[in-house]
Order: C-alpha cells, then sequence, then structure tokens
C-alpha cells in the first residue's frame, strides 16, 4: 500500500476530510474505467456506494486497483445506493458517490435524484451506457437517462470518449457542492471506460459560462433589509437549510443575539442553533409548534434565511402572513419571490449575508413579543404536550419514544427519519443542542429514504452516533439495505416504529375522509426476527418499562443494532395545519 492510500484508508475509517491524490507519474496510458476510478481519488472522494451491471463491470474491474483507496459499498437495490450518498452528503458535507449499471440501474436512481434536487443535496451519480454504436437503437438495458433525470439534475453529461471522464469527473464534484449543491450525472459508454488514453492531470478550477455558484453580495439591499429589521417590532427569522449548508450558524446565532430576534427553523433547518437557544421558537410548518404558526399572521418581519418557503410552511399562500414586510436571503435568485413577494432580496451565500447583517443592524430585544411566543408554548403544552409526553394510555407513543431517545442519548444524535408521523415526533420532540441536525426527505418525502441514508452516514461519520427512526411502511420498502449493513460491517442504529398502519395517510383519512380507511392497514413481521435473519443484532420492545433499557443497549452496541418499539395504532400528530388551511388555522387536537 502507498503512503497516500494508506493515510486514505486511515481518513476512511475515521471520518476524516479525504486527501487528493496527485498523478504519479504525471502523464501515463490508462483506460477510462481507471481514470474514473482515478479521477474520484484524486478529487477526494473515498466512498462509492453502487451495485454493478453489463454496462459498468469495465469500472469495477478498475476499482480492485483501487480498493485500499477507494472504499465500494455493495447496497442492495440502486435507490439504496442513491439514499445511501445522500446521507453520506448530509453529514460530510461533502458529495455523495453512487455507481450503477444502465437501463433498470440507472432509472432506479431517479427517485433519489428528485430528492437530492428538492433538498439540495450534493450527489455525483455515475451510471454505464451501453456502447456508442448502439445509442438509440433499444439495446438491451439501453434508456436515456440523461432525458429520464433532465428535470431532476443540476447537471448531466453523456461520455462517449475515455479522454473526457476525468474533466467530467472534475466538473461533476464542482458543480454538485458549489452553489445551491445538488445532483449531476454522468453517464459513461462501455467503449469509453474500455478505450485507453494519455492521462494528464486535469486543473480542479472551473470556469462554467453562466454558472455563477457564489453570487456577489448586494450591500444596498443588505442596507434595506438592516434598516427593515430594526423598524420591526414583531420580527421573526426563519432558519431553512441554506444556513447548514453554508456553515452560517455562528453568524446567524450573532444577528439575533444582536437585535435580538425570535427565529423559528423548517424541518431541515432543525440543528442551525441549539433548540434551547433562549431565542428558539419552534418548527415551522404544517405539523410544527403552536407558536412560530400562530404568530407568523401577527408578525410585521419575515427574515428568511436559505429556505423555499415551501407549501408544508406555508399552507395557503392567499393566507400566508400578508401584514409582513419581507426579506429573503437565497444563494438561488430563482427562489426569491417564487412563492411569497419579497420587499428586498437578497441573492447570496447565507453566511456572507448574514454576517453582514448582523454587522449592519443596531442592538436590540423583543422581550414582549417574545413572551408571546412562551404564552403559546404553555398552551401547546398543556394541550398537546404532555399527553404525548406523559400519556394515561398503556400504549407506548411515538413522542415517548422519541424523547426518551433525546434523554438517553444526551440529544447528541443525529437522527434519520423517514416520512410521515413518525418524522414529524422526530422533528418536534429530539432536542437538537449539540449542533447536530434532522437528516430526513423533506420536498420530496420519500418513503425508504431513512435505511440505507443512515447508512450512508454512519459511513461518513463512524465517530458520530447517528440513529435512523423509521416507520413500519418506510422501513419495509428498503429493508433489504439490512444486508449491506451487516456484510459492511456499518454500525447503523435503527428505531422502527410499528402501529401496523400508514400512519400518516390513516390520520388524513381519519380527519378528511370520515374514517374510511383505504388500503393502510400493514400485517408486519416481528422486524427484530427480520434482522436477525440478516445477521443484525435487534430486539422488540412492547411495554413502556423496557424503553429505556432497550435504548441503552442499542447505543451501547457496538455493531448494528434494530430495536422495534410497538406504538398505539391509531395515535395522530398534532399540532397540524390541514392542506389549504392558513397557518393561523392550526389545530391542536
Amino acid at each position: 500500500m502507498t503512503h497516500d492510500a494508506a493515510v486514505l484508508t486511515e481518513e476512511r475509517k475515521t471520518g476524516l476530510p479525504g486527501r487528493e491524490r496527485e498523478p504519479d507519474p504525471p502523464t501515463r496510458t490508462m483506460s477510462g474505467a481507471e481514470a474514473l476510478a482515478f479521477s474520484l481519488v484524486r478529487g477526494g472522494v473515498r466512498v462509492v456506494f453502487g451495485y454493478p451491471g453489463g454496462a459498468i463491470m469495465p469500472v469495477y474491474d478498475a476499482l480492485l486497483d483501487y480498493e485500499d483507496e477507494l472504499r465500494h459499498v455493495l447496497v442492495r437495490h440502486e435507490q439504496g445506493a442513491i439514499h445511501a450518498a445522500q446521507g453520506y452528503a448530509r453529514v460530510s458535507g461533502e458529495p455523495g458517490v453512487c455507481l450503477t449499471t444502465s437501463g433498470p440501474g440507472a432509472t432506479n436512481l431517479i427517485t433519489g435524484i428528485a430528492d437530492a434536487k428538492m433538498d439540495s443535496t450534493p450527489v455525483v451519480c455515475i451510471t454505464g451506457q451501453v456502447v456508442s454504436a448502439m445509442l438509440g437503437s433499444d439495446a438491451f438495458q439501453e434508456t436515456d437517462v440523461l432525458s429520464v433525470s433532465a428535470p431532476v439534475t443540476k447537471w448531466s453529461c453523456k461520455i462517449t470518449r475515455p479522454e473526457d471522464i476525468p474533466a467530467a469527473v472534475s466538473k461533476a464534484l464542482h458543480v454538485a457542492r458549489t452553489g445551491r449543491p445538488g445532483p449531476v450525472l454522468i453517464d459513461i459508454t462501455k467503449d469509453a471506460q474500455f478505450g485507453t488514453f494519455e492521462y494528464e492531470p486535469v486543473e480542479h478550477e472551473h470556469r462554467i459560462p453562466g454558472y455563477e455558484p457564489r453570487p456577489r453580495l448586494d450591500e444596498d439591499a443588505v442596507a434595506s433589509a438592516c434598516r427593515l429589521i430594526d423598524e420591526a417590532r414583531k420580527p421573526l427569522v426563519l432558519v431553512g437549510q441554506g444556513v447548514l449548508l453554508s456553515g452560517a450558524q455562528d453568524e446567524l446565532r450573532h444577528l439575533v443575539e444582536r437585535a435580538g430576534l425570535p427565529f423559528a427553523c423548517t424541518l431541515l433547518g432543525l440543528g442551525a442553533l441549539p433548540t434551547r437557544h433562549p431565542l428558539y421558537v419552534g418548527l415551522l410548518g404544517m405539523h410544527g409548534n403552536y407558536g412560530p404558526n400562530i404568530k407568523t399572521d401577527e408578525c410585521d418581519l419575515l427574515l428568511a434565511v436559505g429556505m423555499r418557503f415551501d407549501d408544508r410552511v406555508t399552507g395557503s399562500l392567499a393566507k400566508y402572513a400578508r401584514q409582513a414586510r419581507v426579506v429573503h436571503v437565497d444563494i438561488d435568485a430563482s427562489e426569491i419571490g417564487k412563492n411569497v413577494p419579497a420587499e428586498v432580496g437578497i441573492v447570496a451565500d447565507a453566511r456572507e449575508a448574514l454576517a453582514a447583517l448582523a454587522e449592519g443592524v443596531a442592538s436590540a430585544s423583543h422581550d414582549a413579543w417574545l413572551a408571546e411566543f412562551r404564552a403559546c408554548d404553555e398552551i401547546e403544552r398543556e394541550r398537546v404536550i404532555e399527553g404525548d409526553l406523559f400519556p394515561g394510555t398503556p400504549g407506548i407513543r411515538m413522542a415517548e419514544v422519541i424523547h426518551r431517545l433525546s434523554e438517553r442519548t444526551g440529544g447528541r444524535a443525529t437522527l434519520v427519519a423517514d416520512v410521515g408521523q413518525h418524522q414529524m415526533a422526530a422533528a418536534r420532540y429530539y432536542r437538537f443542542d449539540e449542533g447536530n441536525t434532522l437528516i430526513t426527505s423533506g420536498g420530496a418525502g420519500t418513503m425508504g429514504f431513512a435505511l440505507p441514508a443512515t447508512m450512508g452516514a454512519a459511513v461518513a461519520r463512524p465517530d458520530l452516533p447517528i440513529v435512523g427512526v423509521i416507520g413500519d411502511g418506510g422501513f419495509q420498502m428498503t429493508l433489504q439495505e439490512l444486508g449491506a449493513i451487516v456484510q459492511e460491517g456499518i454500525p447503523v442504529k435503527a428505531v422502527i416504529l410499528n402501529n401496523g398502519y400508514l400512519g400518516m395517510v390513516r390520520q388524513w383519512q381519519e380527519m378528511f375522509f370520515a374514517r374510511r380507511y383505504s388500503a393502510i392497514e400493514l400485517k408486519n413481521p416481528n422486524f427484530a426476527q427480520v434482522a436477525a435473519a440478516f445477521g443484525m443484532d435487534g430486539r422488540q420492545v412492547a411495554e413502556r418499562g423496557e424503553l429505556d433499557d432497550a435504548i441503552d443497549e442499542m447505543m451501547a452496541s457496538e455493531a448494528a443494532f434494530l430495536l422495534e418499539v410497538v406504538v398505539e395504532r391509531e395515535e395522530n400528530v398534532f399540532p397540524m395545519v390541514p392542506a389549504g388551511a392558513g397557518c393561523s388555522e392550526i389545530r391542536l387536537e
């Protein structure tokens, strides 16, 4: 093993940033397949999640020569590969990479690519393709994946010559991680993988016409925003994932503390600042906290940072914060005014914009306004939270499980949640107090996301406590990845909340379809026994008195562990803003 290979292998174990490998010698003959592996390593990639097949087989042959530098995780389904790459990216901040064959291998990535596009997740998808001479002939396992994926990729290209591979990989990594992050796709024909060429080093500096990943900060817009903040009597900051993506947590803290600004988080913005912060007023959105939803229709200023004003936050746009002046900060100019008109739009990296705002605003406090949020907290506690955390029923509630998990881990774990009622319980009842975040499928709402994403996150950061929180429905969409977890020795911790229903659909059918339950009941296996069949430790809990011990056992395990908790069958998640209603029409029961 070379010195560089040893360093990279150690970094792979510790989760520390990768190290680029320089070519040695600088010019030599190599195949396109080797060029791909070599370029990934040189670009700092340490892990690839993938599934082999005919059109990508030359690359898999080349990977054998790079196995000390480039770890390959063999997933059980291509959707698992893309979700694992997403989880890897979300905790590492670096692009996750996945590798598949052509045709169904490539199309099985599309759900995850769409998910990554909506949630601004940097992933690089590499797909094999039939030989160039057969393109357009409907050859075996041929699919025009560039056309199929075009609406949900940030950039894509088809490679038919081996000498184009190094530049394409370098550009893909650059585009995926810069500006507003997102998914990119490289489709490589089989003849390009077999072909040889004289490799020369590729520069990593990219100047792409029309691509401005870091917009110039408009100082006049910042000055106007500072004036509106200083004039506001009832301001509210809406914190989105953009704050986390830009690493702007310290700048956010400086701004809100200097100007005394209450702040609320979107689902993907959770963890930007600790939830114990005295200016934090709760989670925004359909199943968010009572205070920030009610007060959205009373505030006189909304400062939105790195968030999209999506429908799950706004409810009815016709009713949304009509009284408020809006300042919107986003690195993507297309988001400014897309859903909610902004009086001031600042197209900039969140870190740069927040630093400028913090320097420009006057020192202030809004104690009376903040007290109104605290009064809302008390209403919610009495009418919702007390019953969720300390129920008088024998059955365990989802909120209890999340609350006990938070208590037993000291709020230090990073949660990876699937989609549904358990997702909302995780967002509401876990205390994100240590700079950790909630990793979940936000925009697309992809069931089946959590198990492979937890796997990818654990590969990226084995030094962190990472726990998947998964519903019984979503778990059964990708449970085959237990095989990859065990084979690779990945210490995944997974909590399955089993209520025997597609829980969120059941809640809507109860509330809005007169309890006409249609196609929602699940006849589930014992999931702990399923885990055991894969060779994974597990435990099923149905009694409240066993819960703490089971959580402790899971967290103490050095190996993968699945904890199945049987919860109440017909539990609802409140508060809730009904679809089409305004934020102030939030229901507590």
